[in-house]
């Protein structure tokens, strides 16, 4: 593989070209007008634009995509996450095209796409599952009797897609019928497809994943766990490895377990298998990942691994150059995802220009981002500004770093969920690793971020005080020794 074309935008297209590069590979990106000056576009080799700035008019438009593919001589796509990372009509038509898509088969991305489908396929390794229906449901009276028998409260979920939306926690019997039209409604508007099943709802899960790695010989392998339980709106904001809750009995099983999924649709490349964990250290398979995930440099801190690089080496066709044995934890990592949000308005996307942007350095520091000061947040996409990552040899020492370097991070302009970071991490709970997926809704007001830059304005107004204090010590004291020596040359004089 000579050359790659990133089908993506930002931050992740940026990281992926940076490994690619790194072993030699000419890179190729795609842009849409608006993002025609970003980071990623200056960074590649060659550039293309694929559109307006609607993802719709631009970045989802597959066959443009490969068109420029086969204009530039591309030998392999990488699609990053989100847009067509999960297509596997695009991925069909990228292999037939005679290009290689640097992920998994097409059917591996059909069977896992589909919740149901899925559940079918990992059934035969007698994969842990929470109790419920293993076919979609369309009749309502005989799914309101299924979910007594299930036991409220019960969870009515798309079978497609994911980002918590088509999905329903219902409490009561006599609520179904309308949380379930509105599941249905939901799922159509947002996948094109309204089959929706049930399961028992998990009251305080926790979220816990493991990476996966499986070459096209037969060898697939799992690269330790992730904790994802602080979540808005179904969706992940930290994210840390490994889990605080992990004992090593309990990896082993998780981990096999993982290696099982991927093996039930004959996967290759980097994926990621995703589980609830109950209170009583259950686990119950959720949904498997078809691609990168947002979270991965976790995993590649506490393990030392370019995930990036392996799976190109995995789409090249070479094998895997390590066992299960190699992969041990070093160290903890954290990860905070900067969003341009305002955690004190329910985290509804910001957009501005980035007047100030300084991200931190230093020791066991990473910053993914996809900006740079003076750019615009467009309004078209999602508003993740970069991935934080820490990693320190101990959690405590990866909180105590995590914190500094937030304090580090300087962004003026938009509103970002930095502040809220800080404040999760200064959380008792989290500090103590008792979490669940419902941590910001237990723990979380909008008015403690409130407290807490006031708290940082009177440190800060304090810390000017004294240096105002200290300025003005060092100007009497000039003066005064001034006063004194004219004093003396003046006495000197008359004598």
């Amino acid at each position: 593989m000579k050359k790659i074309l990133v089908a993506n935008r930002g931050e992740i297209a940026l990281r992926i070209m940076r490994s690619i590069k790194e072993m030699g590979i000419q890179t190729v990106a795609i842009y849409s007008e608006a993002d025609r000056h970003s980071p990623h576009v200056i960074y590649a080799d060659e550039a293309v634009c694929v559109g307006p700035p609607p993802s719709n008019a631009s970045y989802l438009l597959g066959d443009k995509i490969i068109e420029a593919c086969l204009q530039l001589n591309v030998d392999g796509i990488h699609p990053g996450f989100g847009f067509l990372s999960e297509n596997a009509e695009f991925t069909r038509k990228v292999t037939e095209a005679g290009i290689t898509f640097i992920g998994p088969s097409p059917e591996a991305m059909e069977v896992m796409g589909s919740k149901l489908a899925a559940k079918a396929a990992v059934a035969q390794y007698d994969t842990p599952m929470v109790p419920g229906t293993d076919k979609a449901i369309d009749d309502i009276g005989e799914a309101i009797e299924i979910a007594k028998e299930i036991g409220f409260p019960i969870l009515i979920k798309a079978s497609a897609g994911g980002g918590g939306k088509g999905m329903r926690i219902v409490e009561r019997a006599e609520d179904f019928e309308e949380q379930m039209k509105l599941a249905v409604s939901e799922a159509e508007s947002a996948f094109g497809d309204g089959a929706v099943f049930i399961e028992k709802y998990i009251a305080s899960p926790r979220h816990i994943e493991i990476q996966i790695l499986a070459d096209q010989h037969g060898k697939t392998l799992h690269l330790l766990e992730r904790e994802c339980s602080i979540q808005r709106r179904h969706q992940k904001v930290i994210e840390e490895a490994p889990a605080v809750i992990m004992t090593e009995e309990l990896r082993q099983a998780m981990g096999q377990t993982a290696i099982n999924v991927a093996r039930a649709c004959n996967y290759h490349g980097a994926g990621t298998v995703e589980f609830l964990m109950d209170e009583n250290r259950n686990y119950y398979f959720l949904e498997m990942n078809t691609r990168l995930q947002v979270e991965h440099p976790v995993t590649e801190m506490i393990t030392g691994m370019d995930i990036v690089k392996e799976q190109v080496k995995v789409a090249r066709g070479e094998k895997l150059s390590f066992e299960q044995a190699d992969i041990q934890p070093n160290g903890h990592a954290i990860e905070l995802r900067i969003y341009a949000e305002d955690p004190k308005n329910n985290f509804l996307p910001d957009i501005g220009n980035l007047q100030t942007y300084r991200p931190p350095i230093g020791n066991g520091i990473r910053v993914d981002d996809g900006f740079r000061e003076g750019m615009d947040i467009p309004i078209y996409y999602d508003p993740m500004i970069a991935k934080l990552v820490v990693h320190a040899d101990t959690r405590e020492a990866a909180l105590q770093k995590m914190k500094q370097a937030i304090r580090d991070y300087k962004i003026v302009g938009v509103e970002t969920t930095l502040d809220f970071g800080y404040w999760v991490m200064d959380h008792p709970a989290f500090i103590s690793g008792d979490i669940d997926t419902h941590f910001i809704k237990k723990y979380f007001k909008p008015e403690y971020l409130d407290k807490k830059l006031n708290e940082d304005e009177a440190v800060i107004a304090a810390a000017l005080a004294v240096q105002f204090l200290e300025k003005n010590k060092v100007k009497s004291a000039a003066s005064a020794n001034q006063e004194a020596s004219s004093k003396w040359y003046k006495n000197r004089v008359r004598r």
